[in-house]
């Protein structure tokens, strides 16, 4: 906290300008100041809380609302990383449970990431209860830490699959739908053909995935229940999305539990005056509103004290809007510290990004490496020639990381993540992703680091974005546990490492064949040089000076690797 502190300091004496919106201005200084407040106080709720005024029932304090949850519910949270946290209500069950042991025995989905990796208060981690959750379905398991050590233990069932299709089966969920065949995932640890599963822990080895045809069908209960954050409601009970930084698959959720017969809890920051023509969710699809003054825009930002430079239609000074984002996340410590190794892959990675697209390409931005990517493009200036997208639905502007991830600064619209994964099935053009490990046949793992279950990550977005993406960059170290130095224009190796490209990956989240079946470009970026993936496997297309092809790649590794005819290029020559 000193550290925080201290950097504040050095923010206030050096930024002087402020980030305008319209006639609204935001002092930077001001505005960490808030976050640093949030930091201080991020475990303060009141489950009691409701607002004074003559309001419909509908509104209600969260210990009243979370009463309605009956055991062995199917509830939907929504929300992304720090964007649009239920939290209120996490707090309502943990505490209705701890005191009476209801409700009990829940499956409990989320699409995205949505936990606080065993540091952050008010996630779904909240639920980290035996008992409570008895199954869990998400996307992305990784920050979900509490949940994964009860699955680890036995006390918790545990279920993945992609986000996209995910989003898919919610939709189809209001339709009357229960089922959702699709191509993405064959191939991978998900294709039952293959030996794959969603089943990541389970007593009984139940499966949520099964093959049809050539395609898979996946699978999720009936949602009864949806929870989800929004920035207001008015006095009648109609909720409003304005200001916000996220909207996620909200609409897609409350259209499902109803479908179903069940029930929608919403959790807002403030009461507004009616406004017809924003309304977004309409009272009569609401069964109860809880008002919480604390609730986040975005990770550490209260929806009192919102950014406007991440809301829809914004036209924020965007270099001062990218160095408040840098600013708080170094502060927090979100995001890993780079080094000058991490600039030079990630500036291998931009340059063989620009001469692959074209001006106006679609694009998504992975997390990890492919951040500072996103990064070098930025501060090129290059990102004004291109359409960024994040899969939380945010359409245009500049996506930021860390503790923010999955809004952007100066978004264009704001739509649903069903929507723009459907947009990724047909106009993606290009992505570049993280990979924890790539083998000979070009498949990538970022789903699984280890044997564990406490190890599990998840696929995320990842099989949707890569079966839609025209062109494909995966960015990553080559080793792990490696040492580098450029010295002279020189890659030194100091230290080794164990390698990441390796015979074959531990778990398969992209099949690097169906990537070539499909006529996709596919690039390996790291250290050494970087790799395409062609019919006869990963082949060097260019080295980094200082690297001998045979003893630091080709001894090195054990995938097979394709060393063309004649001289392999230096890297961006």
């Amino acid at each position: 906290m000193r550290q925080f502190i201290e950097v504040l300091k050095i923010a206030g004496q050096t930024i002087s300008h402020r980030i305008r919106h319209g006639s609204t201005d935001i002092n930077l200084q001001q505005a960490i100041m808030n976050m640093l407040k949030f930091r201080l106080t991020w475990t303060r709720h009141d489950l009691d809380y409701i607002p004074a005024g003559d309001l419909p029932p509908i509104f209600m304090s969260a210990r009243k609302a979370v009463e309605l949850i009956p055991n062995q519910a199917v509830i939907l949270s929504t929300g992304i990383a720090g964007n649009s946290r239920c939290s209120i209500y996490f707090w309502a069950i943990r505490d209705r449970f701890k005191k009476m042991s209801l409700p009990r025995d829940l499956t409990w989905i989320t699409v995205s990431a949505v936990g606080g990796r065993g540091r952050v208060p008010g996630t779904l981690e909240e639920l980290g209860l035996p008992g409570l959750i008895t199954c869990h379905i998400s996307g992305h398991l990784e920050t979900h830490k509490a949940l994964l050590k009860l699955g680890q233990e036995g006390e918790l069932e545990l279920h993945t699959m992609p986000q996209g299709v995910m989003t898919r089966i919610i939709e189809g969920q209001a339709q009357g739908k229960k089922e959702v065949l699709t191509s993405i995932g064959l191939g991978t640890f998900l294709d039952p053909g293959t030996g794959g599963s969603s089943n990541v822990i389970s007593k009984d080895g139940k499966n949520l995935i099964r093959s049809k045809g050539a395609g898979l069908v996946y699978s999720l209960p009936a949602i009864k229940i949806a929870i989800l954050s929004a920035p207001y409601a008015d006095q009648n009970g109609n909720i409003y999305f304005k200001k916000a930084a996220t909207i996620t698959e909200s609409m897609e959720a409350v259209a499902a539990a109803k479908a179903n017969q069940g029930l929608v809890l919403v959790t807002v920051s403030d009461i507004i005056d009616p406004s017809p023509d924003e309304i977004v969710i309409t009272a009569d699809q609401i069964d109860a509103i809880v008002v919480n003054p604390r609730n986040e825009q975005t990770g550490g930002v209260l929806q009192k004290n919102y950014l406007p430079m991440f809301t829809q239609g914004a036209q924020n000074d965007i270099m001062t809007a990218y160095h408040l984002v840098k600013l708080a996340n170094t502060i927090t410590g979100i995001t890993p510290i780079r080094d000058g190794i991490d600039n030079v892959i990630a500036t291998m990675a931009a340059s063989l990004f620009v001469r692959e697209i074209q001006p106006g390409a679609f694009v998504n931005i992975g997390v990890g490496l492919p951040e500072e990517v996103g990064r070098i493009l930025f501060e090129s200036g290059f990102y004004k020639q291109l359409t960024f997208s994040t899969e939380s639905g945010v359409y245009g502007g500049m996506p930021v990381a860390g503790m923010y991830f999955g809004a952007s600064i100066n978004p264009v619209k704001l739509i649903s993540s069903a929507q723009m994964f459907r947009l990724y099935e047909k106009e993606l053009d290009i992505t570049v992703l993280g990979c924890l490990e790539v083998d000979s046949n070009g498949n990538v793992n970022v789903s699984r680091r280890g044997p564990l279950v406490t190890d599990y990550v998840g696929p995320g977005g990842f099989p949707d974005i890569t079966a839609g993406a025209k062109t494909i960059i995966f960015v990553g170290t080559w080793s792990v546990g490696g040492k580098y130095q450029i010295k002279n224009g020189k890659l030194i190796i100091k230290k080794r490492g164990k390698p990441k490209f390796i015979k074959q990956v531990r778990e398969i989240t992209f099949n690097g064949k169906k990537a070539v079946a499909d006529g996709k470009s596919v690039y390996y970026v790291s250290i050494v040089g970087i790799f395409k993936l062609t019919s006869n496997g990963l082949e060097l297309i260019s080295v980094m000076p200082g690297i001998d092809i045979k003893k630091d790649i080709i001894n090195f590794c054990t995938a097979d690797i394709k060393i063309p005819p004649g001289t392999v290029p230096f890297v961006n020559k």
